[in-house]
């Protein structure tokens, strides 16, 4: 915890750009991790009820042009 308070006093002491920068490569890299999840779902599975869902969909006409 104290790493984490000393983490977080020198990024509040970042110049504007650094902050700018920082705040990208995080946004970057949870985007990585939630990308990473969706996959390991896809492929194990856990997410197949939405194709299935969306098919039911597609037979009843529920889904619309976009």
């Amino acid at each position: 915890m104290e790493n984490l308070e000393r983490i977080k006093e020198e990024i509040e002491s970042l110049p504007e750009n650094d902050f700018i920068q920082l705040r990208k490569w995080f946004s970057e890299k949870d985007w990585e991790k939630w990308d990473k999840q969706i996959e390991e779902d896809s492929n194990s599975g856990r997410l197949d009820f939405l194709m299935k869902e969306a098919l039911e969909d597609k037979e009843k006409g529920n889904l619309r042009t976009i």
